[in-house]
């Protein structure tokens, strides 16, 4: 999958829980800015692996703070 497909679904996903990828929101943290539930949080992650058929390393998951991040996290696994 090419990097383009893999950014339009991101987009897809993250739209899907409300979150714009614009701006000051892409570096915006999941808990504190966003009022996430690490659920929530979860959720998406879960999601996203699943659209980019990657799988991130739970000790990565787990200091995943910003949209920003978790896309570079991403996009970097192979």
């Amino acid at each position: 999958m090419n990097n383009i497909t893999a950014l339009r679904k991101t987009i897809q996903v993250f739209r899907s829980y409300g979150i714009a990828l614009t701006g000051k929101k892409k570096a915006a943290n999941f808990y504190r800015d966003l009022r996430m539930d690490k659920i929530f949080v979860s959720g998406l992650i879960f999601e996203l692996e699943y659209e980019l058929k990657k799988e991130l390393e739970d000790d990565k998951v787990a200091k995943i703070q910003t949209p920003s991040e978790l896309i570079n996290s991403l996009l970097k696994a192979s």
